[in-house]
């Protein structure tokens, strides 16, 4: 039997709170039964942040155990290693991560299942190939340049490396398995799964004597990858076995790359913007204050994260929408995604910048120098949430181009004014680039959405004349 907030209201609170609250009620009932597509949307982005707010209670606890083992110096050159792996693992999908969103939903749609199986594997394929054959190249390089770099760092990017396939291959099934709407199953195993087993495995070589060392996280760090990536790989294929018949594979490559490398640049550029802070810090500063930029920017997270979940949910409708071609309804819920990235957004700000100081304290009491950090970069945060997914709404609509020029163009932005203020100002000087770049992030896509598209995608644009319910 199905649960209904409104029947249950009727039978047990007073008739005329009852009739007052029923208008909520109803739109409760909508979001958990998903009766239709805006409905389903709302609650794959509401899963979406629960997984988030789970994933960013359980980072911190484990970044928190893990600085206070490690020390500043080791935790700064652990975290460091691990930003710019994940960032080449991204990177190094090229896009395909993100394209099988846009065509699964389309060729289920028209029953092109040679065409679906075609891109399921080519997806992973090309992403562990890919991958592997970076990861080696760049281990050849580390070697032959060690002189040139830290001698700290040279093992532990060597370690690090070893995680590029598995991240390369979790971050492919996120996106084939957000093409069904499969939240759980894309999500949990990156952002709840890994960090717990990562926490486990430390923990465990922790109690057993071994030095709580950058090269023991890094260690901890690739048996989780491996772990979550392999079982989330299982998940998939069981779940798609069920939608897909068995057949012949119709590949494609050409046509799905001319997709993808667009993509890839809008999403590199985004990738490296969201961490060119934290590695631009690394460049220019020692371990220890890359450490409490870090354990800033992880609490930054907490609001961030907001925009992600929204994403998630918004993708695969966007792309339908897109299909049916009807603009309306389009406008309508990009105005809807921006309302639920901005609103909460601004919640978790507030929430933070009260709590922000004691959280960072559990990191240590050096980490607490990052705490004047977050009234600058939350500026940003909320600037940038104000406009929603809008990219995601860009790269839907077959405008990967002129996203990726916005991207490239806000990098640059970023980069540059890291150059110039982390050496004059120091952590500060990183906090206000990161925190200039996003506004400036927000205004551009703004301007190109309604451009390219029609749209105002703002937070305070107002609902659109259409009344057709979405």
């Amino acid at each position: 039997m199905r649960f209904s907030a409104v029947t249950t209201a009727d039978r047990f609170l007073p008739e005329k709170l009852s009739l007052r609250l029923r208008p909520w009620l109803s739109r409760l009932d909508q979001l958990l039964d998903g009766s239709n597509e805006h409905a389903v949307a709302q609650r794959v982005s509401l899963i979406a942040f629960l997984v988030r707010v789970i994933s960013a209670g359980i980072a911190l606890i484990s970044q928190v155990i893990f600085a206070r083992w490690m020390g500043p110096f080791e935790y700064g050159i652990f975290v460091l290693v691990w930003v710019t792996v994940v960032i080449l693992g991204n990177l190094s999908c090229l896009g395909f991560q993100t394209t099988v969103i846009r065509f699964v939903p389309e060729y289920l749609e028209r029953r092109q299942y040679d065409l679906l199986r075609g891109i399921l594997f080519t997806s992973k394929t090309f992403a562990v190939g890919m991958t592997t054959c970076i990861a080696l190249a760049g281990a050849a390089l580390i070697y032959a340049t060690r002189d040139l770099i830290e001698t700290y760092y040279v093992a532990p990017f060597l370690v690090g490396l070893i995680c590029l396939p598995m991240i390369a291959l979790g971050d492919t099934l996120d996106g084939t398995a957000r093409s069904r709407s499969w939240v759980l199953v894309a999500l949990t195993p990156t952002y709840i799964i890994r960090p717990v087993l990562t926490l486990v495995v430390m923990s465990i070589a922790h109690i057993s004597g071994l030095a709580p060392t950058a090269m023991t996280a890094l260690g901890s760090a690739v048996v989780a990858t491996y772990v979550t990536s392999v079982l989330q790989f299982f998940a998939v294929r069981k779940r798609f076995s069920g939608v897909v018949p068995p057949g012949p594979r119709a590949i494609h490559f050409r046509d799905w790359l001319a997709v993808s490398l667009p993509i890839f640049l809008v999403e590199g550029f985004f990738f490296l913007l969201t961490n060119a802070d934290v590695l631009m810090v690394g460049r220019y500063m020692d371990p220890d204050k890359v450490a409490t930029y870090y354990a800033t920017v992880k609490l930054l997270a907490l609001v961030h994260f907001v925009y992600f979940s929204v994403k998630a949910g918004a993708a695969q409708r966007y792309s339908e929408l897109m299909q049916n071609f009807d603009h309306a309804r389009l406008e309508q819920f990009a105005r809807d995604t921006a309302r639920w990235t901005f609103w909460p957004s601004l919640t978790m700000a507030i929430i933070l910048l009260v709590l922000g100081k004691p959280l960072l304290w559990l990191f240590g009491a050096q980490f607490t120098d990052g705490y004047p950090l977050l009234f600058i970069m939350v500026i940003g945060v909320v600037a940038r949430a104000s406009v929603g997914p809008a990219e995601s709404l860009l790269n839907m609509a077959g405008k990967q181009k002129i996203c990726a020029i916005v991207y490239a163009i806000t990098l640059a932005v970023n980069i540059c004014l890291s150059i110039l203020m982390i050496p004059l100002y120091g952590l500060a000087g990183a906090a206000c680039a990161t925190a200039a770049s996003m506004v400036f992030e927000a205004l551009v896509l703004a301007l190109t959405v309604y451009n390219r598209l029609n749209i105002t995608m703002f937070v305070f644009a107002g609902r659109s004349p259409a009344k057709e319910e979405i």
